[in-house]
């Protein structure tokens, strides 16, 4: 017993219908195999997070209103890297540390 059709014109039709699907499949893992590679790239590409940033204020003097670790999950998207001194320099300056991330104990105010 067997499960495929006896005639010749059904089972070139069944054929068929096996290729079409399997170029479907093959199509479908060249696209996810694309977008892993898309992925990867973008990853491979993406700059190192800071170890500080200040965030700053809405408006045309933009002024820094808080100094954040690189990595704190409350910096807003108005934020820009600096250096460990401009930071520490922020902060004696009077801008507020994050009380989230304590951006100054890390920088060794208490």
């Amino acid at each position: 017993m067997t499960d495929l059709p006896p005639d010749l014109p059904r089972l070139r039709t069944l054929e068929t219908w096996l290729l079409l699907a399997l170029q479907r499949v093959r199509d479908r893992i060249a696209d996810l195999e694309r977008q892993e590679t898309e992925r990867a790239r973008g990853e491979a590409a993406r700059p190192p997070v800071p170890d500080w940033t200040i965030e700053l204020g809405i408006g045309d003097d933009r002024g820094p209103l808080c100094v954040h670790t690189g990595t704190c999950h409350m910096a807003g998207h108005r934020r820009r890297p600096v250096t460990r001194e401009a930071a520490a320099r922020a902060i004696a300056d009077g801008v507020e540390a994050c009380t989230h991330c304590r951006a100054d104990t890390g920088l060794g105010f208490h």
